[in-house]
């Protein structure tokens, strides 16, 4: 009795081909996640890249894959693999990723929040007058833990008040309260978690490189060397 062989379409087979080829081809390889991203922001950005960067989106097994197959040839490139969480691409590039990350980030807008989102940041509702006349919005209002007086006709914020902290859950009426406040705490573009460069994962906590706060850190050391070299009495042109 002959042993049986599943069939594996040809489509997947393509689609592993040409992920293995692209992460053959380009020196740096870059995890993405889509989630959360409109499709129509997605396509503008694409054309914003086109010319800088390939990105490749498939499912996880398929990703899971082609790791496997590339790592052949180029070990170390599935240590990336456990980075694709959320809905995952891969992204090629022979920018330098610093840079690409700068680009990236200048290309996000901002979005209201929808319920099931975790915050980006504490989101605070400050105090003030509101558009909103005295009614059920008052218990709303205090269901969120914000404190109100009527002034005027009008709702006021008594003091500042934090409703949601970072990384916590955006619940249905904080959407719809935050919606109703005109604010927009959420980021759309795309989201590059890591990069793989000669071998070494840079998470994006090190692509997003504050550059005026760089330029101090550096500005200080060149001073700091200059009185150190100054005291210990160690001439050089730069002191002199």
């Amino acid at each position: 009795m002959s042993e049986h062989k599943a069939h594996v379409a040809a489509y997947k087979k393509d689609a592993v081909k040409k992920v293995v080829d692209l992460m053959l081809k380009y020196p740096i390889v870059g995890v993405l996640n889509m989630e959360n991203l409109p499709a129509a922001q997605e396509q503008k950005i694409r054309l914003k890249l086109r010319g800088k960067v390939e990105i490749a989106m498939t499912k996880r097994r398929l990703l899971k894959i082609a790791f496997a197959e590339a790592a052949k040839k180029k070990p170390g490139i599935e240590s990336l693999l456990p980075h694709c969480k959320g809905m995952p691409a891969l992204l090629f590039t022979k920018e330098n990723p610093f840079s690409l990350f700068k680009l990236i980030k200048a290309n996000k807008s901002p979005a209201p929040a929808k319920p099931g989102q975790k915050a980006p940041t504490d989101l605070k509702i400050l105090a003030g007058p509101t558009p909103f006349a005295p009614g059920p919005v008052i218990s709303e209002l205090a269901a969120l833990g914000l404190k109100t007086k009527v002034d005027a006709g009008k709702i006021n914020i008594v003091a500042d008040a934090i409703v949601c902290k970072e990384g916590a859950v955006i619940s249905d009426k904080l959407a719809s309260m935050l919606l109703r406040f005109g604010m927009t705490p959420m980021e759309v573009g795309l989201d590059l978690t890591n990069v793989l460069e000669n071998g070494q994962i840079l998470p994006k906590s090190v692509l997003d490189i504050d550059e005026k706060k760089f330029m101090a850190n550096l500005i200080g050391a060149v001073k700091e060397a200059n009185n150190l070299s100054i005291e210990m009495g160690y001439v050089t042109k730069d002191n002199i």
